[in-house]
């Protein structure tokens, strides 16, 4: 069940940022699942701070690349240097080799780019000519976008938005949260942030991993899953106005993130065993970024969160 420790990284975050419950809770989701996170919002919500806040809870290297379109391919990846001494070429890492990554912007950057995060992302490797690199157990990619400005960005390829464990959306605070982020800034000008005392080490996460991953999940919900993953690709089934909505449904890597973060989502709650209650908690994340709208239903103004809660109406609950 969760530890104190899981509970110390969980304060470290709200003590850094208010009125963000969902997104802290989703962060640790992923962290416990072993998956990468898609933070989508408007300027000036704390994606970025959050981000910071949960690496430095964590023991491990952070970096952040700031996604730029003239960003290059070894920017992320690393370069092999000429050695004049030795005569012969060596391989200097890049950020890519960092436990967690932010990805700030990452819509900025061009194509090629996008495929060299996507080959660390998916294989948790990195290929360099003829040489392929493995990754640490422990890389978290983090990456934010603002959903509005259009201008000098590029439109992620479905394969490596596919690659996101969870896409969540930041929305704006509360008149009395932000009331209390004005206090908490004043307060972090005149005294320094506090770190965490002893942060989380990596072989005390990949405990809780396994811990996790023995949660109890019974075919009745396994198939619960399957079905709501398969209502995107046959909505015909269900309801004409789904089917009137949905161009491309999810495809099974879906399933297994709603089974992966059904269980994180369970453990964090202190239940030995995944219920409807926690698949629905977590499709939402899961399920709205893997989802393409036809052309209808966006001039209409629907949205995936709206076609994935008329889902849950239609399908079944075991």
């Amino acid at each position: 069940m969760p530890s104190k420790d899981l509970e110390s990284i969980r304060e470290h975050i709200s003590s850094r940022i208010i009125g963000q419950d969902e997104l802290i809770e989703n962060m640790l989701i992923c962290l416990l699942s072993d998956g990468h996170m898609l933070i989508e919002g408007m300027p000036g919500l704390a994606k970025s701070t959050a981000v910071n806040a949960l690496a430095e809870a964590i023991s491990g290297e952070f970096q952040r690349i700031q996604f730029t379109p003239d960003l290059l391919p070894s920017d992320l990846i690393g370069t092999d240097i000429y050695r004049a001494e030795t005569a012969e070429f060596e391989f200097r890492q890049g950020p890519l080799f960092h436990n967690i990554l932010l990805a700030d912007e990452i819509n900025r950057a061009p194509v090629k780019v996008q495929s060299a995060l996507l080959e660390a992302m998916a294989e948790r490797q990195i290929t360099v000519g003829q040489t392929t690199y493995p990754l640490s157990p422990l890389f978290m990619v983090l990456a934010t976008q603002n959903p509005i400005e259009q201008e000098g960005t590029y439109q992620l390829p479905e394969a490596q938005l596919d690659r996101f464990l969870m896409q969540v959306i930041v929305d704006y605070p509360s008149h009395a949260e932000e009331l209390k982020i004005l206090e908490l800034d004043l307060n972090q000008q005149t005294v320094k942030c506090k770190k965490p005392r002893i942060a989380l080490s990596q072989k005390k996460l990949q405990m809780m991993r396994k811990s996790v991953a023995e949660i109890f999940t019974d075919q009745k919900m396994n198939r619960y899953i399957v079905d709501l993953v398969q209502a995107t690709r046959n909505p015909e089934r269900y309801d004409d106005e789904l089917a009137r909505w949905i161009r491309i449904g999810a495809s099974p890597r879906a399933s297994l993130a709603i089974a992966r973060t059904a269980r994180a989502k369970a453990w964090l709650e202190e239940e030995s065993f995944v219920a409807p209650g926690h698949i629905q908690d977590v499709a939402m994340q899961v399920l709205r970024h893997r989802i393409l709208l036809s052309f209808e239903a966006e001039a209409e103004g629907i949205r995936p969160d709206d076609v994935i809660q008329r889902l849950f109406s239609f399908v079944a609950i075991p």
